[in-house]
């Protein structure tokens, strides 16, 4: 209709194909031609518009460029108008033109129009680059071409060289060019917005203003590839993370969510419930006797979600990610579906190419245009498979920033319950692993729906190809699916078997590190290290199967489609003997096999991180659907006028189905006033405390505090951060204030021993402070935080006698500076409890006597026989300075590939040899079937089809088995290594000196045995195999191209070189990011385990949202190396994949040009070979960097591995007699000792002698050097001079375990080890029951042991939190009691316990030890009065030494003491 008859001539084939000089018809070019970019920009304008009103950035200033752009758009609009108008001018003169010539350029002016107005409107919504009019641009460019060429060849064919139609000719140049400007303009960018935050911030991401082109190829990260090849990236170098992807925007949205999710759960449950309530029988009213029946509707509710049904409703956190995070990740499927319909051309493509080769006489053009549009569509496919993953990884990104958010609030707000289900390390995990999980999943998710559809269109075209033979190869994948699935099935049964086996090794290390101490002490090294060795030893058999399921694999993965295509080939050719395969089928079905292999070997791995992925989610979702604490359970808003602290009739459990703790408590507390609760161990003052805080299961009665709250918990909890930090606690400073504070809390003479003063770093769990400075530090934050009611859960426990009345007398008591607060104060000081307003007593839970001290003594109950034993005892305690921790700087060595392949030199070789073999199998297999393609044209087909299927199958065969025998070489020369490496850091790091760990935090060492070990054991091989493998691909296919096409050799050169180039580029700023990234990491977890460890205190102080607000910074600090390093990995593709994009081009190219001397066979050949090359290009890049980073791991296990060691556990020829020491005679000659090198000496020339049998006290003020002098005879210091004699001899020069295992020590700080409790007082069994038992009696245990119901076999939670501080220092004393050597050494080892414990284990030690030799480190001078010498340190010297009743006379140093302390008068 449109054309008239005469002008459309038919699509003339010699015209438009048989020639040398091609064109199109004028027809065509009017229309389809034409039409095409206005149909786009039409089609895809309204969404556009739509996305831009949505999206809200500002305005952009008019620009020159911009005007510029607007006039062209409006002088293209005119000049297509002209034609219009032109066309009109020619009707009224008669001519009459075909309606096309009216129709395409009305629709060219008005879309030309369309195009101004838009350039407009980004403007003003922002946009600084526009893809939507940069693809217009390129198309009007792209169709205007033919015509731009026609009209010349129309001109220079036409005899009188003049044109018909001047003023179209000159209208269309005219349009050429301005369409040609428009597209090179649109490559700039404009300006960034007016009010935009890019302008405020220091580094911004480039991305935010990079322009169309620069985005699609990422070429805007190449800034940051050049500066991390120049020198190592730090931390400032990285851009901060883009608005849209940081906390602050990601954890809301996905809590939002999640939110809706809980309701909807709830309202559910209700709605059933309620409905089953109701249709409970009638009669039950009967039981309506004293109001009973109100009872039982709750009940019934409980029964209803007991039952499955009812419950099943739980809230979904997938639907939540999905509606958090689905939208943005559509945008990456969708590109996701147009790469998988681009795939399918090439094959097509390369069809035509054989077909051509085949066809003599074809036209040259052919050939090129067909090998540039093979190089086209790769690199569309490039550009756009690497957006799909930008997008992918992205929102990867933002799932597990949103993830961690998630759980870290949830961690904060969690019931003790709750808690005790998921230990600290659990949680941490669901950070770390779990959230991983998700991410590795979001880059995979796609597969799911892209696999079979790729499956789909390659069986699709297989069937054109072969026809029904294609079944049978499929019917070869179906059957090797089950294969992979039962192998992927079994390897995931022994992964989680091997989580559990590592998981229960890093918990048994954790708990090793922490009581080394002891261990050294205890000289019970070697039990623990068996028992490490043991796990590691299943692991490692778990490792070993996984091996050989893991070569099984491979050989699957790499026969798979060598198989398919043997049976496909095998069935077509003997199916019917007129089917030929011929070069054409035979290569193009192998392309389309090629493509298959991907989606097939996918899919199994896509479904088994699925079902990992949904077993982390499962444990997220019940994580975040604890219980959380009742934060009504506390009434806050009291305002009842005299009493601040009131509890009426409280019953309190730890957990909702637990037995309660506390009984019927009822108290209150009148404002400012001090009421200090006392009572035995474990009989609930802490507790009581808990309840206060609304930290326990309320089940009864009613709480109320008015005001804020401030509160000391007895293990002071310290973060990791400056002294400073610590007390101010996210206060502001104030000078005046903080100094009172310091002054109050004695930490002022502390600051001048700290190295920085108050900005001194604390190491985790404030490692290089005392205990008692801890405490102190504890009491400074409540009493900085200035609030209404203060509980201080037995802080003076852990300081020294005189700084407990200091401060007592300046902070807590009657004259303190807390004086008009309201204090709630446990505690074991008896000397304090005359001063104090009230005193609760507490009896296994229950209040038994409440009353000021006059009352009580006169009541004359539990609590006066309590003080008349101990009238005029006095706790106190006293600290030592421990060795200050400074965190040595993380050196980043160079790796030394040399040092990995020490392990591996022998195997090595074999591998590559194996490797080699097997390439050369598959090239020799493709190039006889290209033989074989070759005799179609010969005619030879009948006579050798079953030697040529024969020696195919063969070569294919010794090619899965080879690679078989590869992989599983490389699996057990990997696993033997690592065994070594395990073995030698775990012996180093038993034999490592106290003072690397003193000086290292516990994560760093842990952190070598966790993660560096896995990378050894699981990340190492599979990367080393990738590497191989892609590398002898890449190889091979070079090969195999220069075969058959030689002149390729030249063009190798510089697409090496290029490809070196970029490598190095990525590889040197990948490592940096990489490592930017672990080192950000781990401050996450650690912020994160530190939150979890003091969630009571951050509670307290209503510090929830400032912690909140910490996690999320951390978390965007570490996304902020995180996200360089994925488009690091985006920039990287597209280069290379150019590259290979290039090789493919070359490859057809040569082709074509020696297409008079090549068989069609070997054109197939390379080019198809040369289609797959681009995959292996860009994972052997990557796979080199992996190489490069997970060999550090293997570094820093040996740097750990070969720290220096203490002295020999034994010494052979000096073996002390297995009797000695008999008498226990101690001596000190001209004894020096200092903690580290450089450090001052802590002990200088002591010289003092102790005989056998005598019983010693040592005293001295804080930092005198007590503690040293006990660490000194166990060598956990080594001399600086002098030396140490006991019986004669030198303990210098025995073996360690002979030394230690002949003394004694009741130690500060007691360490239990998860375990039995038998295991906890004997782990080398040496000792009968009946002995173990004879132990507990001594040391008071026996009484709680033989009430439990598993006996000696009681198991002690981690770090023996099941027992109270008092049960585990007797535990201790137990140990103490079963080893009884003639040398005991008590270390302040009564501060956490009460009068009548203490009482108990002093008699214990008179009567048990009475002839061995004791030293006691005391803290209760009145222990020590009877003893029969007292030892006075001070500043490291020998002050006084001499009988108490003498050094009292004397009136010195112990005198002054014995004051303080209420002894002497």
């Amino acid at each position: 209709v449109l054309i008239s008859a005469g002008q459309w001539e038919s699509l003339d084939t010699n015209q438009t194909f048989h020639t040398d000089r091609p064109d199109l018809p004028e027809c065509f070019q009017l229309s389809v031609l034409s039409w095409l970019p206005c149909i786009y920009l039409w089609v895809v304008c309204p969404i556009y518009i739509f996305y831009l009103k949505r999206s809200n950035r500002d305005y952009i200033m008019m620009s020159i460029m911009n005007r510029i752009k607007t006039a062209l758009g409006l002088l293209l609009s005119i000049v297509c108008w002209t034609d219009l108008f032109y066309t009109f001018h020619e009707l009224r003169q008669g001519h009459s033109q075909p309606p096309i010539y009216l129709i395409t350029p009305l629709v060219l002016g008005m879309t030309m129009l369309l195009a101004t107005f838009l350039i407009q409107y980004e403007r003003l919504r922002g946009v600084q680059s526009s893809g939507v009019l940069f693809i217009f641009w390129f198309l009007s460019v792209l169709c205007a071409i033919v015509p731009f060429r026609s009209k010349i060849l129309q001109a220079s064919t036409n005899t009188r060289s003049e044109v018909t139609d001047k003023l179209r000719f000159t209208t269309f140049y005219f349009y050429f060019g301005l369409v040609a400007c428009e597209l090179i303009l649109c490559c700039f960018n404009e300006k960034p917005p007016l009010f935009s935050n890019v302008v405020t911030d220091p580094n911004p991401c480039p991305e935010t203003t990079a322009g169309f082109l620069s985005t699609i190829t990422f070429w805007w990260f190449t800034s940051m590839a050049i500066k991390g090849y120049k020198m190592p990236l730090e931390t400032k170098d990285l851009w901060s993370l883009k608005e849209r992807d940081s906390s602050k925007i990601t954890v809301p949205k996905l809590l939002k969510e999640w939110e809706k999710e809980l309701t909807k759960a709830k309202r559910y449950v209700l709605n059933t419930s309620s409905q089953a309530v109701y249709s409970k029988p009638l009669p039950s009213t009967t039981n309506h006797i004293g109001g009973g029946g109100g009872e039982s509707s709750p009940e019934e509710v409980e029964v209803l979600l007991s039952n499955p049904k009812a419950a099943s409703r739980q809230p979904s956190f997938l639907r939540a990610l999905i509606r958090a995070f689905g939208p943005y990740f559509l945008i990456g499927s969708a590109y996701k579906l147009l790469q998988d319909v681009i795939t399918f051309v090439n094959p097509q493509l390369l069809r035509m190419l054989i077909l051509f080769t085949k066809q003599k006489g074809a036209p040259d053009w052919w050939g090129y245009s067909l090998a540039f549009l093979m190089f086209f569509t790769a690199f569309l496919q490039t550009l756009i498979l690497h957006q799909h993953f930008q997008y992918c990884f992205v929102t990867g990104m933002n799932v597990r920033t949103a993830v961690i958010g998630a759980i870290y609030r949830k961690a904060l707000v969690i019931t003790n319950a709750a808690k005790r289900s998921s230990t600290v390390g659990e949680v941490v995990n669901l950070m770390s692993v779990d959230a991983q999980r998700f991410m590795d999943l979001t880059t995979f998710l796609n597969m799911l729906w892209s696999a079979p559809l790729q499956i789909m269109l390659a069986l699709y075209f297989l069937w054109q190809n072969l026809g029904p033979s294609v079944l049978a190869g499929v019917a070869v994948m179906i059957m090797l699916i089950p294969l992979n699935a039962v192998i992927a099935m079994k390897t995931r049964a022994y992964q989680v078997e091997q989580m559990q086996y590592k998981d229960s090794r890093i918990k048994l290390m954790n708990e090793i590190l922490n009581g080394i101490k002891v261990l050294k002490l205890y000289a019970w090294e070697n039990s623990f290290k068996e028992k490490v060795l043991a796990i590691r030893q299943k692991e490692l058999q778990v490792l070993r199967k996984t091996a050989y399921l893991g070569a099984l694999s491979t050989m699957a993965w790499t026969s798979a489609p060598f198989l398919v295509a043997l049976t496909s080939f095998a069935v077509y050719v003997t199916v019917d003997e007129n089917n030929t395969l011929d070069a054409e089928k035979a290569f193009v079905s192998l392309s389309l096999f090629n493509i298959l292999r991907f989606p097939l070997n996918m899919l199994p791995q896509v479904i088994s991180s699925i079902v990992q992925a949904s077993v982390s989610l499962k444990r997220i979702q019940n994580f975040l659907s604890h219980d959380e604490l009742d934060p009504n359970s506390v009434d806050r808003k009291n305002t009842a006028a005299e009493f601040s602290v009131t509890v009426v009739n409280g019953k309190f459990a730890w957990a909702k189905g637990d037995p309660p703790i506390l009984h019927n408590i009822n108290m209150m507390v009148p404002n400012g006033s001090l009421l200090a609760v006392v009572g035995h161990v474990g009989c609930g003052k802490s507790s009581l405390l808990s309840a206060l805080l609304g930290e326990v299961e309320k089940l009864e009665g009613e709480v109320s505090i008015r005001g804020s709250v401030a509160y000391v918990p007895q293990q002071a909890w310290i973060q990791n951060a400056t002294l400073r930090d610590n007390i101010l606690f996210g206060k502001p400073y104030n000078e005046q204030k903080y100094q009172c504070v310091l002054e109050a809390c004695a930490l002022t003479p502390d600051l001048e021993v700290l190295p920085g003063g108050d900005m001194t770093e604390i190491g985790e769990k404030g490692i290089n402070l005392s205990g008692g400075q801890r405490q102190r530090v504890s009491l400074a934050r409540a009493l900085y935080s200035d609030t209404d009611v203060y509980l201080l859960d037995d802080p003076l426990s852990a300081v020294d006698a005189h700084v407990a009345k200091h401060i007592f007398d300046n902070l807590i008591g009657p004259e303190g500076v807390l004086k008009s607060k309201t204090r709630i104060l446990v505690t074991h000081g008896i000397s304090f409890l005359p001063q104090v307003d009230n005193i609760m007593v507490m009896v296994e839970g229950r209040v038994s006597e409440m009353g000021s001290y006059q009352e009580l003594l006169k009541q004359n109950g539990a609590f006066a026989e309590f003080l008349r034993n101990y009238a005029l005892e006095d706790i106190v305690e006293e600290e030592e300075a421990t060795g200050r921790a400074s965190l040595p700087s993380l050196l980043f060595h160079l790796i030394s590939h040399i040092l990995w392949l020490s392990f591996f030199k022998k195997t090595y070789l074999l591998i590559c040899f194996l490797y080699g073999c097997q390439s050369a199998a598959a090239i020799g297999a493709n190039i006889w079937l290209s033989q074989w393609t070759n005799d179609a044209s010969t005619n030879m087909t009948k006579e050798n089809v079953h030697m040529r299927v024969g020696v195919y199958a063969a070569l294919g065969i010794a090619q899965g088995i080879l690679v078989m025998m590869s992989s599983f070489t490389l699996a057990m020369g990997n696993i033997g290594a690592a065994r070594k490496l395990h073995h030698d850091l775990l012996t180093n790091k038993f034999h490592t000196p106290q003072s690397f760990f003193d000086t290292t935090p516990i994560g760093r060492i842990i952190n070598r045995f966790s993660k560096d070990i896995y990378v050894i054991d699981e990340a190492l091989p599979a990367t080393v195999l990738m590497f191989l493998a892609t590398f002898f691909v890449s190889l091979s296919t070079m090969i195999v191209i220069i075969a058959s096409t030689p002149i390729f050799a030249v063009v190798i050169a510089p697409l090496a070189f290029i490809y070196v180039f970029v490598q190095r580029f990525y590889v040197a700023t990948s490592r940096q990011l990489k490592r930017l990234e672990s080192v950000s990491r781990s401050p996450i977890y650690s912020h994160f385990s530190e939150t979890v460890t003091g969630c009571s205190v951050i509670r307290a102080y209503g510090r929830h949202s400032s912690f909140v607000l910490m996690s999320d910074m951390k978390v965007d600090e570490n996304q902020k190396s995180y996200y360089p390093g994925i488009v690091s990995n985006r920039w990287l593709g597209v280069r290379i994949e150019f590259i290979g994009n290039c090789i493919v081009l070359f490859a057809a190219l040569f082709a074509v040009t020696g297409k008079d001397t090549l068989s069609p066979g070997l054109v197939g050949l390379s080019v198809s070979y040369a289609l797959q090359v681009t995959m292996s290009l860009n994972w052997m890049v990557r796979m080199t960097s992996d190489l490069e980073s997970n060999i550090v791991a293997v570094e820093r296990v040996k740097e750990y591995a070969e720290t220096k060691t203490e002295a020999p556990w034994e010494v052979e020829d000096k073996k002390p007699p297995p009797e000695w020491p008999m008498e226990g005679n101690v001596e000190f000659h001209d004894y020096s000792v200092r903690y580290r090198e450089g450090l001052d000496l802590v002990l200088k020339n002591l010289t003092l002698s102790v005989k056998g049998g005598e019983k010693i006290g040592i005293v001295g003020r804080t930092g005198a050097g007590k503690s040293s002098m006990t660490l000194c005879l166990f060598r956990l210091l080594e001399a600086a001079a002098g030396e140490i004699t006991i019986d004669k001899v030198k303990i210098s020069e025995i073996g360690l375990h002979d030394l230690r295992s002949k003394l004694t020590i009741i130690p500060q700080e007691p360490v239990l080890f998860s375990g039995t409790l038998k295991m906890n007082l004997d782990p080398f069994e040496k000792y009968s029951d009946e002995e173990v038992w004879r132990a507990l009696e001594h040391s008071h245990l026996h009484k709680f042991v033989s009430n439990q119901p598993a006996k000696l076999e009681l198991e002690c939670s981690e770090g023996g939190e099941n027992l109270s501080v008092g049960q585990r220092q007797l535990v201790c004393l137990a140990r103490a009691l079963l080893r009884k050597t003639r040398i005991l050494i008590l270390d302040e080892a009564t501060a956490a316990i009460d009068l009548e414990t203490d009482d108990l284990i002093q008699s214990t030690i008179r009567t048990q030890f009475e002839d061995c030799t004791v030293f006691t480190i005391a803290h209760r001078l009145n222990t020590i009065m009877d003893y029969t010498r007292v030892l006075v340190l001070d500043k490291g010297q020998v002050a006084e030494f001499d009988t108490p009743a003498n050094l009292l006379s004397q009136r010195g140093i112990f005198y002054g003491m014995a004051k303080d302390a209420g002894l002497t008068q």
